[in-house]
């Protein structure tokens, strides 16, 4: 029991730390120019697409068949539909709806929404990890964390510039990392998950990404700004993605 207990406790603490410290950082962008603002919103979404390429799927087609993770894919692209119409349906009952501040603010939402969902399995990756052993354990809730850390700025920059409170961003920020704890939580009290479970968790949590990317991210990047520097934040958001990936 205490095992499941410290276990948790780190997916906890990993999954927290990483958004946090992005979080952090998010907030200082609060007047911050279109032309920046679309850099980083572009960024995150180049990130993103790295996660879900060369992470995500990959590891969910190694653990189960081609129909298994499309259903997961795709499961999670309507859930992430349901949740923006949900949003934008909260957003019509404002007078403000058209201001770049509301809609700043609902990509932040829409955003957050996504992260808590790809937090999830990786939570689950931690906890039949050290499962597994300790080192492996260790070794992918450190990365993990690592790759939050811009995760984190991707939510905080547009609810900040939305106009919410530096103390409601960073507690949202927070809760979106509670997930990893949960998730870690879940595969160590498992152990030996069915991997079919683990892929449908994972190409889930790609297809939440792939709408939060392909419905939020870039459109609302575009719109900040009509330049090649929206491209460069993107190329430059899926190299350094990649390069995370294989660390």
């Amino acid at each position: 029991m205490n095992e499941i207990v410290k276990t948790t406790l780190i997916g906890l603490f990993f999954g927290t730390f990483g958004t946090t410290i992005g979080g952090i950082i998010g907030t200082k962008f609060k007047h911050s120019s279109n032309k920046l603002l679309s850099f980083v919103l572009a960024f995150a979404s180049g990130l993103m697409i790295a996660i879900v390429c060369f992470d995500l799927l990959p590891e969910a087609f190694n653990l189960s068949t081609l129909p298994t993770v499309f259903l997961g894919i795709i499961l999670g692209i309507i859930l992430m539909m349901i949740c923006d119409m949900l949003v934008d349906k909260k957003f019509n009952s404002s007078k403000n709806l058209k201001s770049s501040k509301n809609t700043l603010l609902k990509t932040g939402i829409v955003v957050s929404i996504g992260l808590a969902l790809h937090n999830f399995p990786e939570g689950l990756a931690i906890g039949s990890g050290f499962e597994a052993s300790l080192k492996l354990g260790l070794s992918l809730a450190i990365a993990i964390c690592l790759h939050d850390i811009p995760e984190g700025i991707s939510m905080a920059v547009p609810m900040k510039n939305g106009g919410m409170k530096t103390s409601k961003v960073i507690f949202y920020v927070i809760l979106s990392g509670v997930t990893t704890g949960i998730g870690a939580l879940l595969g160590a009290l498992v152990g030996r998950i069915s991997q079919s479970v683990i892929a449908m968790c994972l190409a889930f949590a790609g297809g939440a990404m792939i709408y939060i990317v392909s419905g939020e991210l870039i459109p609302e990047a575009n719109s900040l700004y009509h330049g090649r520097i929206t491209a460069m934040g993107n190329i430059a958001g899926l190299l350094i993605g990649i390069f995370a990936m294989m660390l």
